[in-house]
């Protein structure tokens, strides 16, 4: 198993794949480095002021004027209602709830990636792992030597979550090392707070607890990497029931793309909310922010996920093992 792995590895370093994402991640945190420190400076020039307390106080103003409109949705205007709380909450306690420093730019950038970007950069990896063989012709000789099936494909999807695990490795290392040049690199330490429960009423706080920013992170690092399984796996299947990689890579995107679009449109739409798609923002519960569908959360939504990543993996395994090869 160590040489089908090994094997599986350099087929996927020899692509190069792992060396475009990594520069395609490297490209975008510093876009998304740069629109931060525009942003602070804007607020700095707005206000006259750096301190936290005065900005979190014209967001409060703004926010509640914004709920001000008629012309605001139900749905939107809910969403604004919890941040104005979350924000008050913040206030009232005097914790900075964005630190500056590069940790804290690690974690919004994780929590803005994890529904497309580095689901997106999966799924590059994913989408022919199987189907690439065929494309080429080396299926059939994969197939004759002395290793069963099941254990061919194993490795390859072992070697999957090895790459996954890299992908999420080099997202963390670079956003730590690009930031940390314009933001600084202190603020492991940083307060933060998590356990805002979303209810029908409104904002309840009487689960908020208060962690280091170091421990958040790992949380959400857990998050996001378990995300990625979640969709690598599915593209993983894509590419054993589909040949063609292209077709594969089609179907996954538009998957991704709608399911960006439904979590803003199916607050009515209850059924919804046992798609993948939907679920994918499992780093939305630790922030307290509104789920797309009442009475979604966090343990309901990894359970969707578990079972949309067992049934793939059986499907994958099942398919790979009886199909003819022709």
């Amino acid at each position: 198993m160590n040489k089908l792995i090994q094997n599986e590895m350099m087929k996927l370093i020899a692509k190069k794949r792992l060396i475009v994402i990594a520069i395609i991640i490297g490209v975008l945190v510093m876009l998304f480095t740069y629109a931060q420190y525009k942003q602070v400076q804007t607020q700095r020039e707005k206000l006259g002021t750096s301190d936290w307390r005065t900005i979190l106080q014209q967001q409060i103003v703004d926010t509640t004027n914004r709920l001000s409109s008629s012309r605001m949705t139900d749905e939107w205007k809910k969403q604004l209602q919890i941040s104005l709380q979350q924000q008050k909450y913040y206030l009232d306690h005097d914790i900075n709830p964005t630190e500056p420093g590069a940790p804290t730019f690690m974690r919004i950038f994780l929590e803005s990636s994890i529904d497309l970007f580095i689901p997106l950069m999966v799924m590059v990896i994913a989408s022919d792992l199987v189907s690439s063989e065929h494309s080429l012709g080396s299926i059939k000789l994969l197939l004759t030597r002395p290793v069963k099936r099941w254990k061919v494909l194993l490795s390859k999807y072992l070697t999957l979550c090895l790459a996954i695990s890299l992908v999420i490795a080099i997202t963390g290392i670079l956003s730590y090392i690009i930031s940390g040049v314009v933001f600084g690199y202190k603020g492991w330490g940083a307060p933060i707070l998590t356990g805002f429960n979303v209810t029908d009423t409104g904002l309840n706080t009487s689960e908020v607890k208060l962690l280091s920013l170091w421990k958040f992170l790992l949380m959400d690092f857990g998050l996001v990497w378990f995300v990625a399984i979640v969709v690598g796996t599915l593209s993983f299947m894509l590419s054993v029931l589909i040949r063609s990689t292209a077709a594969g890579m089609g179907v996954m995107l538009a998957a991704l793309i709608s399911g960006a679009i439904l979590s803003n449109m199916v607050s009515s739409w209850e059924s919804a909310k046992y798609f993948f798609m939907v679920n994918l923002r499992l780093t939305d519960y630790m922030k307290g922010t509104a789920p797309p569908i009442e009475g979604m959360n966090l343990s309901f939504s990894m359970m969707v996920l578990f079972v949309w990543w067992a049934v793939a993996l059986f499907v994958s395994f099942f398919v790979f093992t009886k199909k003819d090869v022709y």
